[in-house]
């Protein structure tokens, strides 16, 4: 069974006895949503957190990610930064395993269908700011902030650095052939599972099928390796942002931060907020969306045309929803999978008028 299964109670006593005054424990809830790490909602006498388990148990990287939250804050980024133990700290090991407290922020998920024109742009205003921000704190000096003055908190010895995350290499594509090979061994799992196959199965061949015939008529549009282009929230999609209203509250979840190409994050973005059921993209509100980015970001039309073509490609070869269910028969992402993989044929068919919404 795969480890995000595990619910065990996470050690709540050992760590509340690591803060100033935090109130005596009264519940602890898991959050339902989300596929990564394991989270809770921790209720005192003094008010409620955020518990979080952090799975990859790496306290330095947690602490980097912890760092650019605490200096996003005064930079006018809604984010949720830890709440620091009596030692200063804001990780805490505990059997081998790594918890974190956050302020518990009031909140509700909204995606696309839910944004109107007028909040698509500030979505994408928003993932631009982030993006400029990160820029600057991950990059500049411990100290003053460049752009607000401001006194920041002091960064740590080379946890920032893009050796962290494999430095601003060139990211390459996916290679077809490593997904043909791929597209075989799933239809060999689906195909050799005992028991009767369930309406899931015959939709994954399918898909499988069709996705191997795409490829194949579309192989000669590879992408070449892209530079990494700057620092990145990695993982922006609408489980990861809390609204207060109609107002964003919180960005959650920065366990991704990292260096990669920006522009492919911002579509990355959109090809989730904004995907319908039938797996068609909204690109009224797509454009909406990508023109408040642009001006946010300075990004400019080629830099988003690039990223559109290389984010239809990493669809074309992307069967994450797949190698869950049937290599690690972990059925938590089922739900996703009809959207996501009628969006990839959706957006062959469609690609100039993808590129043209977030382009234009």
């Amino acid at each position: 069974m795969p480890r995000s299964y595990d619910t065990a109670v996470p050690p709540v006593g050992a760590l509340l006895r690591r803060y100033d005054n935090p109130g005596e424990p009264l519940s602890c809830e898991p959050v339902s949503q989300g596929l990564l790490n394991r989270g809770y909602r921790l209720a005192t006498t003094r008010g409620a957190y955020f518990l979080k388990h952090h799975l990859d148990d790496d306290p330095e990287v947690i602490v980097r990610q912890h760092r650019a939250t605490q200096r996003l804050e005064p930079l006018g980024v809604p984010v949720a930064p830890p709440v620091a133990d009596a030692r200063g700290d804001t990780v805490a090991v505990i059997g081998g395993h790594c918890y974190a407290l956050h302020p518990w922020v009031d909140g509700r998920h909204r995606d696309g269908a839910h944004l109107s024109t007028v909040e698509c742009r500030r979505l994408g205003a928003l993932l631009g700011l982030v993006h400029t921000c990160l820029e600057e704190v991950m990059n500049h000096p411990p100290g003053r902030s460049a752009r607000s003055g401001r006194e920041l908190p002091p960064q740590g010895t080379g946890a920032e650095t893009g050796a962290e995350t494999g430095g601003r290499d060139a990211y390459e594509s996916a290679d077809p052939r490593e997904t043909f090979s791929l597209i075989d061994e799933l239809l060999s799992l689906i195909r050799a599972a005992g028991g009767p196959r369930d309406s899931f199965d015959v939709l994954a061949e399918h898909r499988l099928v069709e996705r191997r015939t795409l490829l194949e008529l579309h192989a000669d549009l590879r992408p070449p390796p892209a530079p990494a282009g700057g620092w990145v929230h990695g993982d922006f999609h609408p489980l990861n942002l809390l609204y207060r209203g109609a107002e964003p509250a919180a960005i959650v979840d920065w366990d991704r931060l990292g260096v990669q190409p920006r522009a492919e994050e911002a579509v990355r973005a959109a090809a989730i907020f904004f995907v319908r059921p039938e797996g068609a993209l909204e690109l009224t509100k797509v454009r909406a969306y990508a023109r408040a980015y642009r001006r946010a970001a300075g990004a400019d039309t080629t830099e988003l045309a690039a990223a559109v073509h290389r984010v239809w490609w990493e669809r074309l070869n992307d069967f994450w929803i797949l190698r869950w269910r049937y290599q690690r028969h972990d059925r938590r992402a089922d739900p996703q999978f009809a959207a996501v993989s009628a969006l990839a044929v959706w957006w062959t068919r469609e690609y100039e008028a993808v590129r043209e919404a977030f382009a234009t």
